[in-house]
């Protein structure tokens, strides 16, 4: 059962809208009110069908101006209850888009700190080392490692919700990250090759990496593809599966293996790379934007269903 424990803190006075937005609603359950040093405190179990319009319903009313409203999965929930709850719900759970929480999750995801420029360069690192060395485990590790799909995913969001600010900090913790890694790996590379650990010659014959840089048609399917179930995962809860959408775009590979070929001397390479890596990032967005479009509008016409 995909049922959510919802925590509100308000000021006294808000307690009656909160109460309206909860009671008679179906699917929302054991509704309980309390005292705390910062304010009013209402909590209810509810399925989670029906969060967003809550939420919504609550910004609307003022009640969160002051105070903060928390949502909890609920791991196990068994008994009358828990099942009236998503009886009663419209919809199925698994299919609810809940705004406030995408954008929490996406926001994390997105910011421009020292972690994520962290990840960025290492995962870069890494796809080099996988191209020089041929190995499609090494690239398949840095596809993983790279934190990308976050500031993307809250591009998305931003465009669709029309927040301009949130799509500027995640497009900003992308314009730093990649030329930042790109010009870290290089740095790198020249070191490399100063030392005699990388020759022109080591980007011969891969056969196993040469995908990186053959941009075409099936790299912006692919992009399109895996940016879509990117997002349907982060609105459906189901992290699992971006494990997927990872190892299935060419984006921080394509960057290490612009600054590899760059120092090698493979300027066409390079080329190839950076236009694998803009297709890439273009698709991942565009796709994103699309799902978030249509799944809108399926909620919009379940909910006047």
């Amino acid at each position: 059962m995909a049922l959510l424990h919802l925590r509100v803190v308000c000021p006294a006075e808000s307690v009656p809208s909160v109460l309206t937005a909860l009671r008679n609603r179906p699917g929302v359950v054991a509704i309980t009110q309390a005292q705390s040093s910062d304010g009013a405190v209402v909590t209810a179990d509810l399925a989670r069908e029906c969060a967003d319009d809550i939420l919504r319903q609550l910004h609307g009313s003022g009640a969160l101006g002051a105070g903060m409203v928390t949502l909890d999965p609920v791991d196990t929930a068994v008994g009358p209850l828990a099942e009236k709850a998503e009886r009663d719900a419209p919809g199925e759970g698994a299919d609810a888009l809940i705004w406030d929480e995408l954008a929490s999750r996406t926001g994390e995801d997105s910011s421009l700190t020292a972690t994520f420029l962290g990840f960025m360069t290492l995962a870069t690192l890494l796809a080099s080392i996988g191209v020089v060395t041929d190995s499609q485990v090494t690239v398949v590790g840095a596809m993983v490692v790279g934190p990308e799909f976050g500031p993307l995913a809250s591009i998305a969001v931003g465009l669709v919700r029309r927040r301009m600010k949130v799509v500027r900090r995640a497009a900003a913790a992308l314009l730093v990250g990649f030329p930042l890694a790109i010009a870290i790996t290089l740095l790198l590379s020249l070191a490399a090759r100063a030392a005699g650990l990388i020759h022109p010659s080591d980007l011969a014959g891969h056969r196993e990496t040469e995908f990186i840089y053959h941009p075409g048609w099936f790299s912006l399917i692919t992009a399109l593809v895996a940016g879509a179930a990117g997002m349907l995962s982060l609105t459906s809860s189901k992290s699992a599966a971006l494990v997927g959408v990872f190892i299935s775009v060419t984006t921080i590979p394509a960057a290490g293996n612009a600054a590899v070929a760059g120092v090698l001397g493979k300027w066409p390479e390079t080329g190839l790379s950076l236009a694998q890596l803009a297709i890439n990032l273009a698709g991942i967005v565009a796709a994103g934007v699309l799902t978030l479009v249509l799944r809108e509008v399926l909620n919009r016409r379940r909910s006047g269903a």
